[in-house]
Parts: structure tokens; sequence; C-alpha cells
């Protein structure tokens, strides 16, 4: 994405990587992390009035509900408010829900293991700002190259890239990627931004330069908050959320974005390889609120319009 709006994706990419290679791992165990949405009734069917309803598999329309795999930290994209999960994720969800003529029900889960979770039916699908790479459509671990899973398809519906979040005044003067060489980097495991890190660490190396020190955590306000404390001199984030945290932290006297977006690329939302019956209903859907308007308005509401899609692809990662 080279839109002012950042990205999860797998280690190949930055929440690119990240959102790369653990969380296709289909050998990873599933965490069971509890449902912190608001709750409703996951019964009752669809309504058949809806524009698009007659698009979805019998057996989610006669539920009337789409599970949802999110890790909901992740403000403006997904975050918790009032015990309910907002932001533009639920809000495009939302929308879509009206052509569908279904509620989406988001679960919180950590974000490596979300696929997982959608592979082991636990969700319908995953929507958490997740990027669309070849990879993770493949099934393959980005750090080792080796297939791990059956791979998901993507609906691609935002595109984003990966920003550098320093503290207020950027002290130690972080401008690109190569400054961060020899210094410690706080972010989120199984994102894009791991796998940029991993990247420029190695090429630090080969540069002659040290390496660096990477911390990773579950969730993105773990990382933030080593930065906010000194402890990291960067946090690599998409820029959505980067840009969101650097005018809301602190009251916008936390942290500052610093240098170009990296690597752009498309956010999906993943499902099953065998279920292209619900890709081709979402990428419908996605195409109507494009074309109805709405989904310009979700993202004026959230400021990132850098980020929109003119017509929705299916697998357009790379």
């Amino acid at each position: 994405m080279t839109a002012s709006s950042t990205r999860r994706t797998s280690v190949a990419r930055s929440r690119t990587a990240a959102f790369g290679a653990i969380a296709v791992a289909g050998a990873l165990i599933l965490t069971g992390c509890g449902d912190q949405t608001d709750k409703g009734s996951d019964s009752g069917s669809s309504s058949s009035s809806a524009p698009l309803a007659s698009k979805l598999p019998d057996s989610i329309r006669k539920a009337g509900v789409i599970k949802v795999g999110s890790d909901i930290a992740y403000p403006p994209v997904e975050y918790m408010e009032g015990g309910k999960a907002v932001g533009v994720d639920p809000d495009v969800a939302d929308a879509l829900g009206k052509q569908l003529g279904v509620r989406f029900d988001f679960q919180n889960g950590k974000f490596a293991q979300l696929i997982v979770g959608l592979q082991s039916k636990r969700f319908d699908m995953v929507m958490s700002a997740m990027n669309d790479t070849k990879d993770r459509q493949n099934g393959i671990d980005s750090d080792t190259g080796k297939k791990v899973g059956n791979g998901v398809d993507f609906v691609d519906y935002f595109t984003a890239g990966t920003s550098i979040l320093v503290q207020k005044g950027n002290p130690k003067g972080i401008k690109t990627l190569d400054d961060l060489c020899g210094k410690v980097v706080a972010l989120q495991q199984g994102t894009t931004s791991e796998g940029i890190a991993k990247a420029q660490s190695t090429k630090c190396t080969k540069d002659g330069k040290k390496a660096i020190t990477l911390q990773t955590f579950d969730t993105d306000p773990e990382a933030l908050l080593r930065l906010k404390q000194g402890a990291s001199v960067a946090d690599l984030n998409d820029f959505p959320v980067a840009a969101y945290n650097a005018k809301t932290s602190g009251g916008g006297k936390d942290f500052e974005v610093v240098g170009d977006q990296i690597e752009a690329g498309p956010y999906g939302i993943a499902v099953t390889k065998e279920n292209t019956q619900l890709r081709d209903a979402l990428q419908a859907a996605l195409d109507a609120i494009v074309k109805n308007g709405e989904y310009g308005k979700i993202l004026a509401k959230w400021n990132v319009t850098q980020g929109g899609v003119t017509e929705s692809k299916i697998n357009g990662g790379s």
C-alpha cells in the first residue's frame, strides 16, 4: 500500500511480513482467546430482503452471522471501546452486513494465531488489517520458506504501508530503516513489520553494521509502551495505526512518524481456500458499498481515505 495508512502482514511483510509466516503456520497451537466484543445472538436467519443475501453459503445465511477473527487492539483499524469492537474494519463489516443480510461478530484473538483459528473453523473469516501476501495465500512460512498449511484466499479492501514511529521530537534522529542498525526496535510479533525489521537487520550486518535488536510482543500496545518508556528507539507499524498513535497518545506528545511509507500493499479479508462462495459474496458486497458511497464515508470518518480502493480484488497481494 502506498497509501497513508498501515497494514498487518506476515514476516515477509510488515503487520507486512507480520501482517507473514507465523500467521500461516499450521503447526501453531490455537490460542484460546475469548470473544471480547459485544455479545449478540449467534442465531437467526439472514434478511432475505438484503440485496446480496442469496450469494452467501446456506449455512451462514441460515445462521445470520459471520464469525470474524480479529486482533482488536489496532486503532483506528479495530479496537475495543465500551466493550464493543469499533474502527475501520468493524464499520466496513457493518456495511457489508447490510448488503448480505447478516451480522458480523468480531471475536478477539492474537494476530499470529488468526489464520490457525480460521483453518480450524473457529472463524468464518479474518479481518484484522492483515496484509494479503503470496506466502499467506500459499501457506508458506515466510521465515523458513517451507509450506506449513493450505493457505487462504483474500478479498482485498484497503491499501497501506509500514511506517517508523519514534518518540516525539525524534531524540535518536531516526529517519530511515538504515538508522535502526545497532538499535533496539519494538514491534508486534507475526506482522509484516517484523519481516521488514528482520530483513533490515540482515542488511545492516551485510553492510558491516550491527544488527537490530528486536523486541517482539503479542500486541502492538505492548510495543508502544516500550517505545514510550525509551526502552526502544522505534516501533514499525502500519501507517494508519502509526499516524493514529502519533496524533492521540499523550495528547499527541508521545510519538511522531518519520520517513516515507515502506512496502505498501493491500489489506485482505481472509477466508479458507474451499470457502469460495463466501469469498465471492464478500467481494460482491465490497464492490457494492464502494459503488454506493458507504465505503468512502467510512474511510473519511476515520481519516484514512488515502488507503481506499476503487474495486475489490481476489488475492491481489504480492
